[in-house]
């Protein structure tokens, strides 16, 4: 199904919203992607430290709040 030309040049308030806000601020999306790889782009852990890792890892108790008595 085709849109009439008069929908194709649609933008809602938030693209337009966003595309000011990127022209006002233009450092804004590298200053993102800093912060994602700050968060979420780690490098790969080695097998090796992986294994020193699972076994370090304390068991934890099945009900967290409740005291060994």
């Amino acid at each position: 199904m085709k849109l009439s030309k008069q929908h194709s040049m649609y933008e809602s308030e938030h693209t337009l919203f966003i595309k000011a806000l990127k022209e006002k601020n233009p450092g804004m999306e590298a200053g993102q992607q800093q912060g994602r790889a700050l968060l979420w782009d780690r490098p790969p852990v080695s097998l090796d430290e992986q294994e020193r890792q699972l076994k370090s890892a304390i068991k934890q108790q099945a009900y967290v709040y409740q005291n060994k008595v």
